[in-house]
Protein backbone atom coordinates (compact mmCIF):
# COMPACT_ATOMS: atom_id res chain seq x y z
CA UNK A 1 0.00 0.00 0.00
CA UNK A 2 2.64 2.35 1.02
CA UNK A 3 4.08 2.11 -3.10
CA UNK A 4 0.36 2.78 -4.29
CA UNK A 5 -0.42 5.31 -1.95
CA UNK A 6 2.67 6.94 -0.56
CA UNK A 7 2.45 9.35 2.64
CA UNK A 8 1.54 12.79 1.85
CA UNK A 9 2.05 15.88 4.08
CA UNK A 10 0.25 18.87 2.76
CA UNK A 11 1.37 22.47 4.45
CA UNK A 12 -0.89 25.11 4.36
CA UNK A 13 1.16 28.39 5.32
CA UNK A 14 -1.88 30.79 6.72
CA UNK A 15 -2.08 34.69 8.00
CA UNK A 16 -5.20 35.70 8.81
CA UNK A 17 -7.64 33.72 6.54
CA UNK A 18 -10.36 33.67 9.01
CA UNK A 19 -12.64 34.13 6.09
CA UNK A 20 -11.03 30.87 3.82
CA UNK A 21 -9.25 28.54 6.20
CA UNK A 22 -12.13 26.21 7.39
CA UNK A 23 -13.27 25.72 3.29
CA UNK A 24 -9.80 25.40 2.65
CA UNK A 25 -9.18 22.54 5.03
CA UNK A 26 -12.63 20.93 4.50
CA UNK A 27 -11.50 20.70 1.10
CA UNK A 28 -8.32 18.55 2.35
CA UNK A 29 -10.10 16.71 5.02
CA UNK A 30 -12.34 15.26 2.50
CA UNK A 31 -9.96 14.00 -0.23
CA UNK A 32 -10.27 10.57 -1.71
CA UNK A 33 -7.21 9.52 -0.66
CA UNK A 34 -6.55 6.74 1.77
CA UNK A 35 -7.31 9.03 5.22
CA UNK A 36 -4.45 7.37 7.07
CA UNK A 37 -2.31 8.12 4.11
CA UNK A 38 -2.16 12.01 4.42
CA UNK A 39 -1.49 14.55 7.13
CA UNK A 40 -2.03 18.35 6.59
CA UNK A 41 -0.09 20.85 8.48
CA UNK A 42 -1.23 24.48 8.68
CA UNK A 43 1.43 27.04 9.99
CA UNK A 44 0.29 29.75 10.95
CA UNK A 45 2.37 32.51 11.07
CA UNK A 46 0.63 35.55 14.30
CA UNK A 47 -2.97 35.72 12.52
CA UNK A 48 -4.52 38.78 14.16
CA UNK A 49 -8.00 37.64 13.65
CA UNK A 50 -10.16 34.28 14.50
CA UNK A 51 -7.59 31.90 11.60
CA UNK A 52 -6.15 30.22 14.74
CA UNK A 53 -9.44 29.20 16.49
CA UNK A 54 -11.18 28.03 13.53
CA UNK A 55 -7.90 25.67 12.70
CA UNK A 56 -7.91 24.79 16.10
CA UNK A 57 -11.82 23.77 16.13
CA UNK A 58 -10.93 21.69 13.40
CA UNK A 59 -7.78 20.08 14.98
CA UNK A 60 -9.92 18.43 17.39
CA UNK A 61 -12.30 17.39 14.37
CA UNK A 62 -9.74 15.74 12.56
CA UNK A 63 -6.81 13.68 13.89
CA UNK A 64 -4.19 13.99 10.61
CA UNK A 65 -4.65 18.01 10.84
CA UNK A 66 -1.97 19.97 12.79
CA UNK A 67 -1.57 23.79 13.83
CA UNK A 68 2.05 25.00 13.89
CA UNK A 69 3.00 28.29 15.11
CA UNK A 70 5.59 30.40 12.56
CA UNK A 71 6.92 33.38 14.55
CA UNK A 72 8.56 34.73 12.01
CA UNK A 73 5.52 35.20 10.07
CA UNK A 74 7.28 34.90 6.23
CA UNK A 75 5.18 32.68 4.55
CA UNK A 76 8.64 31.21 3.33
CA UNK A 77 9.94 30.27 6.85
CA UNK A 78 6.12 28.97 7.50
CA UNK A 79 6.90 26.59 4.46
CA UNK A 80 10.32 25.54 5.87
CA UNK A 81 9.16 24.89 9.32
CA UNK A 82 6.30 22.73 8.20
CA UNK A 83 9.01 20.99 6.07
CA UNK A 84 10.58 20.48 9.44
CA UNK A 85 7.84 18.44 10.58
CA UNK A 86 6.60 17.00 7.57
CA UNK A 87 6.40 12.91 7.37
CA UNK A 88 5.73 12.32 3.96
CA UNK A 89 7.03 10.71 0.94
CA UNK A 90 5.23 13.10 -1.07
CA UNK A 91 4.54 17.29 0.15
CA UNK A 92 2.24 19.29 -1.04
CA UNK A 93 1.57 22.98 -0.77
CA UNK A 94 -1.41 24.79 -0.45
CA UNK A 95 -2.60 28.28 0.42
CA UNK A 96 -5.27 29.42 2.95
CA UNK A 97 -6.97 31.27 -0.04
CA UNK A 98 -7.68 28.32 -1.85
CA UNK A 99 -9.68 25.07 -1.71
CA UNK A 100 -8.18 21.43 -3.73
CA UNK A 101 -10.47 19.45 -5.58
CA UNK A 102 -11.84 16.01 -4.28
CA UNK A 103 -9.09 14.43 -5.84
CA UNK A 104 -6.28 16.80 -5.74
CA UNK A 105 -3.54 14.38 -3.55
CA UNK A 106 -4.34 11.47 -5.29
CA UNK A 107 -3.81 12.80 -9.44
CA UNK A 108 -0.76 14.99 -7.84
CA UNK A 109 1.10 11.14 -6.31
CA UNK A 110 -0.30 9.62 -9.67
CA UNK A 111 1.73 12.21 -11.88
CA UNK A 112 4.63 11.86 -10.08
CA UNK A 113 4.62 8.25 -10.24
CA UNK A 114 3.37 8.17 -14.04
CA UNK A 115 5.19 10.67 -15.51
CA UNK A 116 8.19 10.59 -12.91
CA UNK A 117 8.40 14.48 -12.62
CA UNK A 118 10.11 15.89 -9.54
CA UNK A 119 6.84 18.65 -9.01
CA UNK A 120 3.74 18.48 -10.15
CA UNK A 121 0.80 21.28 -10.19
CA UNK A 122 -2.10 21.88 -12.19
CA UNK A 123 -4.07 24.79 -13.16
CA UNK A 124 -5.70 27.45 -10.72
CA UNK A 125 -9.54 27.99 -11.36
CA UNK A 126 -9.71 32.00 -10.00
CA UNK A 127 -13.42 32.85 -8.38
CA UNK A 128 -13.83 36.38 -6.99
CA UNK A 129 -16.37 37.23 -4.01
CA UNK A 130 -18.37 40.79 -4.63
CA UNK A 131 -18.36 42.60 -7.90
CA UNK A 132 -15.08 44.06 -8.11
CA UNK A 133 -13.63 40.60 -7.03
CA UNK A 134 -15.21 38.55 -9.61
CA UNK A 135 -13.43 40.95 -11.98
CA UNK A 136 -10.38 40.80 -10.46
CA UNK A 137 -10.88 36.51 -10.66
CA UNK A 138 -11.21 37.33 -14.86
CA UNK A 139 -7.92 40.10 -14.94
CA UNK A 140 -5.62 37.38 -13.13
CA UNK A 141 -6.89 34.52 -15.18
CA UNK A 142 -6.24 36.59 -18.33
CA UNK A 143 -2.75 36.12 -20.49
CA UNK A 144 -2.82 39.50 -20.72
CA UNK A 145 -3.07 39.87 -16.75
CA UNK A 146 -0.41 37.83 -15.98
CA UNK A 147 1.67 36.72 -19.24
CA UNK A 148 2.96 33.04 -19.54
CA UNK A 149 2.16 31.82 -15.90
CA UNK A 150 0.35 29.01 -17.75
CA UNK A 151 -1.08 27.78 -14.20
CA UNK A 152 -3.54 30.46 -14.39
CA UNK A 153 -5.02 29.30 -18.16
CA UNK A 154 -3.75 26.36 -19.24
CA UNK A 155 -5.59 23.44 -20.31
CA UNK A 156 -3.18 20.81 -21.46
CA UNK A 157 -0.87 18.79 -20.17
CA UNK A 158 3.23 20.47 -20.62
CA UNK A 159 6.99 20.71 -18.75
CA UNK A 160 6.39 24.27 -16.95
CA UNK A 161 9.03 26.35 -15.45
CA UNK A 162 6.66 26.95 -12.27
CA UNK A 163 3.25 25.86 -11.02
CA UNK A 164 0.85 27.11 -8.24
CA UNK A 165 0.13 24.98 -5.28
CA UNK A 166 2.83 22.06 -6.10
CA UNK A 167 2.96 18.91 -5.23
CA UNK A 168 7.37 17.79 -4.49
CA UNK A 169 8.80 14.13 -4.27
CA UNK A 170 10.38 14.35 -0.65
CA UNK A 171 14.15 13.97 -2.54
CA UNK A 172 14.14 17.17 -3.96
CA UNK A 173 14.71 19.12 -0.97
CA UNK A 174 17.33 16.65 -0.22
CA UNK A 175 18.89 17.49 -3.94
CA UNK A 176 18.42 21.14 -4.12
CA UNK A 177 17.80 22.57 -0.48
CA UNK A 178 14.73 23.87 1.29
CA UNK A 179 12.71 27.56 0.08
CA UNK A 180 14.43 30.79 0.38
CA UNK A 181 12.96 33.02 1.86
CA UNK A 182 12.08 35.35 -0.14
CA UNK A 183 8.26 36.72 0.74
CA UNK A 184 5.79 36.14 -2.45
CA UNK A 185 8.75 34.87 -4.38
CA UNK A 186 9.80 31.74 -3.01
CA UNK A 187 8.12 29.45 -4.89
CA UNK A 188 9.45 30.83 -8.27
CA UNK A 189 13.25 31.28 -6.63
CA UNK A 190 13.08 27.08 -5.51
CA UNK A 191 11.50 25.87 -9.09
CA UNK A 192 14.19 27.70 -10.98
CA UNK A 193 17.10 26.03 -9.04
CA UNK A 194 14.66 22.80 -9.29
CA UNK A 195 14.99 23.90 -13.34
CA UNK A 196 18.60 24.77 -12.90
CA UNK A 197 19.53 22.17 -11.72
CA UNK A 198 18.21 19.60 -14.15
CA UNK A 199 14.80 18.64 -12.31
CA UNK A 200 11.22 18.62 -14.02
CA UNK A 201 8.03 20.36 -13.48
CA UNK A 202 4.66 19.36 -14.71
CA UNK A 203 1.58 20.99 -15.18
CA UNK A 204 -1.21 18.71 -15.66
CA UNK A 205 -4.47 19.41 -15.74
CA UNK A 206 -5.61 16.68 -13.98
CA UNK A 207 -4.68 18.21 -10.66
CA UNK A 208 -6.82 21.05 -9.90
CA UNK A 209 -8.00 23.70 -7.12
CA UNK A 210 -9.73 27.06 -7.04
CA UNK A 211 -8.21 30.49 -5.53
CA UNK A 212 -10.02 33.38 -4.07
CA UNK A 213 -8.81 36.54 -5.34
CA UNK A 214 -8.38 39.98 -3.89
CA UNK A 215 -11.96 41.62 -3.32
CA UNK A 216 -10.86 45.39 -3.59
CA UNK A 217 -8.40 47.07 -6.23
CA UNK A 218 -5.95 47.95 -3.25
CA UNK A 219 -5.40 45.02 -2.08
CA UNK A 220 -4.70 43.78 -5.90
CA UNK A 221 -2.55 46.50 -6.50
CA UNK A 222 -0.64 45.78 -2.91
CA UNK A 223 -0.32 41.73 -3.74
CA UNK A 224 1.06 42.82 -6.96
CA UNK A 225 3.43 45.60 -5.93
CA UNK A 226 5.05 42.82 -3.83
CA UNK A 227 5.31 40.33 -6.31
CA UNK A 228 7.30 43.04 -7.98
CA UNK A 229 9.87 43.29 -5.12
CA UNK A 230 10.29 39.90 -5.11
CA UNK A 231 10.98 39.65 -8.60
CA UNK A 232 13.58 41.66 -8.36
CA UNK A 233 15.67 39.34 -5.42
CA UNK A 234 14.79 35.96 -7.47
CA UNK A 235 15.81 37.59 -10.81
CA UNK A 236 19.50 38.68 -8.95
CA UNK A 237 19.71 34.73 -7.77
CA UNK A 238 18.92 33.68 -11.32
CA UNK A 239 19.84 35.75 -13.85
CA UNK A 240 19.34 33.75 -16.71
CA UNK A 241 15.66 33.51 -16.35
CA UNK A 242 15.35 36.97 -16.93
CA UNK A 243 12.41 37.50 -19.88
CA UNK A 244 11.33 40.98 -21.53
CA UNK A 245 7.85 40.15 -20.16
CA UNK A 246 9.63 40.13 -16.36
CA UNK A 247 10.65 44.16 -17.32
CA UNK A 248 7.49 44.70 -19.47
CA UNK A 249 5.83 46.96 -16.34
CA UNK A 250 8.77 48.33 -15.20
CA UNK A 251 9.62 49.32 -18.48
CA UNK A 252 6.41 50.90 -19.38
CA UNK A 253 6.60 52.97 -16.46
CA UNK A 254 9.61 54.34 -16.72
CA UNK A 255 8.50 55.14 -20.33
CA UNK A 256 5.73 56.92 -19.48
CA UNK A 257 7.46 59.03 -16.65
CA UNK A 258 10.37 59.98 -19.24
CA UNK A 259 8.02 60.77 -22.08
CA UNK A 260 5.52 62.71 -19.58
CA UNK A 261 9.29 64.57 -18.40
CA UNK A 262 10.24 65.43 -21.99
CA UNK A 263 6.46 66.58 -23.01
CA UNK A 264 6.70 69.37 -20.56
CA UNK A 265 9.85 70.94 -22.06
CA UNK A 266 7.94 70.46 -25.93
CA UNK A 267 4.75 70.12 -27.02
CA UNK A 268 6.08 67.52 -29.38
CA UNK A 269 7.00 65.32 -27.30
CA UNK A 270 3.40 65.20 -26.13
CA UNK A 271 3.10 62.68 -29.20
CA UNK A 272 5.45 60.16 -28.33
CA UNK A 273 3.36 59.94 -24.77
CA UNK A 274 -0.13 59.84 -26.34
CA UNK A 275 0.75 57.20 -28.17
CA UNK A 276 2.24 54.97 -25.63
CA UNK A 277 -0.65 55.72 -23.14
CA UNK A 278 -2.96 55.12 -25.94
CA UNK A 279 -1.13 51.20 -27.32
CA UNK A 280 -1.31 50.44 -23.77
CA UNK A 281 -4.87 51.56 -22.86
CA UNK A 282 -6.35 50.15 -26.63
CA UNK A 283 -4.49 46.71 -25.50
CA UNK A 284 -6.56 47.09 -22.54
CA UNK A 285 -9.35 47.78 -23.63
CA UNK A 286 -9.32 44.82 -26.32
CA UNK A 287 -8.74 42.25 -23.83
CA UNK A 288 -11.36 43.42 -21.83
CA UNK A 289 -14.11 43.74 -24.11
CA UNK A 290 -13.42 39.77 -25.19
CA UNK A 291 -13.38 38.79 -21.72
CA UNK A 292 -16.60 40.62 -21.24
CA UNK A 293 -17.99 39.26 -24.13
CA UNK A 294 -18.17 35.66 -22.30
CA UNK A 295 -18.00 36.47 -19.08
CA UNK A 296 -20.72 39.58 -19.11
CA UNK A 297 -20.76 43.23 -20.44
CA UNK A 298 -20.63 44.45 -16.42
CA UNK A 299 -17.08 43.73 -16.19
CA UNK A 300 -15.73 45.62 -19.47
CA UNK A 301 -15.87 48.74 -17.22
CA UNK A 302 -13.58 47.34 -14.10
CA UNK A 303 -11.38 45.07 -16.25
CA UNK A 304 -8.83 48.01 -17.52
CA UNK A 305 -8.26 49.52 -14.19
CA UNK A 306 -7.66 45.37 -12.84
CA UNK A 307 -5.37 45.68 -15.20
CA UNK A 308 -3.71 48.36 -14.83
CA UNK A 309 -3.60 48.05 -11.00
CA UNK A 310 -1.53 44.69 -11.83
CA UNK A 311 1.10 46.23 -14.29
CA UNK A 312 1.75 49.42 -12.40
CA UNK A 313 1.82 47.81 -9.63
CA UNK A 314 3.82 45.18 -9.95
CA UNK A 315 6.42 47.68 -12.22
CA UNK A 316 6.69 50.39 -9.50
CA UNK A 317 7.12 47.83 -6.90
CA UNK A 318 9.99 45.94 -9.65
CA UNK A 319 11.32 49.68 -9.50
CA UNK A 320 11.25 49.58 -5.67
CA UNK A 321 12.98 45.96 -5.48
CA UNK A 322 15.79 47.52 -7.34
CA UNK A 323 16.06 50.72 -5.46
CA UNK A 324 16.47 49.18 -2.39
CA UNK A 325 18.56 46.49 -3.83
CA UNK A 326 21.23 49.09 -5.09
CA UNK A 327 21.37 50.60 -1.14
CA UNK A 328 21.55 47.14 0.55
CA UNK A 329 18.35 47.38 1.97
CA UNK A 330 15.48 44.60 2.66
CA UNK A 331 12.66 44.25 0.44
CA UNK A 332 9.83 44.56 2.57
CA UNK A 333 6.92 43.03 1.45
CA UNK A 334 3.02 43.71 2.79
CA UNK A 335 1.22 40.63 5.04
CA UNK A 336 -1.17 40.60 2.80
CA UNK A 337 1.47 39.00 -0.19
CA UNK A 338 0.95 35.78 -1.01
CA UNK A 339 1.37 33.10 -4.07
CA UNK A 340 -0.25 32.49 -6.37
Amino acid sequence: MAEEFPFVSVIVPMRDEERYIERCIRSLTAQDYPRDRFEVIVVDGGSEDGSRDVVESLCREFASLRLIENRDRQAARGLNLGLAYAEGDVIARLDGHAVADPNFIRESVAAIQRTGADVVGGPITSLGEGAIGETIALAISSPFGVGNATFRYSTKEEWTDTVAFPAYRRDVFDRFGTFAEIEAGEDDEFHYRIRDGGGRILLTPSVRSTYYGRRTYWELARQYFSYGQAKVVVLSRHPRRTRLRQLAPACLILAIIGTAIAAAFGGLMLLPLAVLAGLYLGTSIGFSLSIARHNGWQHAIRLPLAFACMHMAYGLGFLSGLVRRSFGQPVAVPKEAEAP
